[in-house]
């Protein structure tokens, strides 16, 4: 019999789902550069959470090892939404979004690998059919073999940070965990912006409207999406969670 909680769960995944739909199209209509627009993104998530934790009164300190864990992590989520981003850039949404659907073959394998259990061949032959899908959309859309190649990119790193978000999800709170790896990958991008002399050299400011969206895309379809996801792994595996 399915527990009542896990119900809950999955009907606020399905919720989820659809903001994370919202993200793909905000994407598309913000004007800035895929790198630009995801340190804007990390920029707004990180003042989010730090406004709920400091307003819930959760207190956000860690030791030394896991806080270096969570900020290597946000570093990966950093580049998964630079490839998806860029991907949706260079082709459109639909095809990002089919392409991305491989997730679920990516996390068929690096959950067992990661978490050291065996592998469960229903879920690996689902994720083996959305790879068939893929195919087709590649034999049928050769003009956009960049954005498939990224999307792709970006499915393997999104199947890596959530099956790593799996394994720390029971210890810390989800928001404690976001706003970590929200700080980690906003971090790496300014290290990268300043070393590359980009914020001297003609950053991407957003306009009023693009200035809207990225609030959206920070507070509602990250800051909230992303620490519901954690706090969602605490229940449902990662493969569940990315099918």
């Amino acid at each position: 019999m399915i527990k009542t909680s896990h119900i809950k769960d999955h009907l606020h995944l399905h919720f989820i789902v659809v903001l994370l739909g919202f993200t793909a199209i905000l994407g598309a209509l913000i004007a800035l550069p895929a790198t630009e627009l995801v340190w804007y993104r990390m920029l707004f998530a990180c003042i989010g959470l730090w406004v709920f934790l400091f307003a819930m009164k959760v207190p956000y300190k860690l030791p030394s090892k896991q806080v270096v864990q969570l900020l290597g992590i946000g570093i990966i989520v950093a580049l998964h939404w630079i490839t998806f981003f860029h991907a949706i850039k260079v082709s459109n949404v639909s095809v990002t979004l089919g392409v991305f659907a491989s997730v679920t073959f990516f996390t068929s394998l690096l959950e067992p690998l990661l978490q050291k259990r065996r592998v469960f061949w229903l879920e690996l032959l689902l994720g083996i059919v959305t790879i068939g899908g893929i195919y087709l959309i590649f034999r049928f859309e050769l003009r956009f073999t960049e954005g498939i190649i990224f999307s792709l990119t970006s499915a393997l790193l999104n199947a890596l940070f959530v099956v790593l978000n799996r394994n720390i999800s029971n210890s810390y709170h989800p928001g404690v965990i976001s706003f970590y790896e929200m700080i980690g990958g906003f971090a790496f991008l300014t290290l990268f912006f300043v070393a590359t002399g980009q914020f001297s050299n003609g950053f991407a400011l957003p306009t009023t409207s693009d200035f809207i969206f990225l609030l959206i895309l920070g507070i509602v379809c990250t800051s909230y999406a992303f620490m519901a996801m954690v706090h969602i792994l605490k229940s449902l595996s990662a493969f569940t969670v990315m099918l």
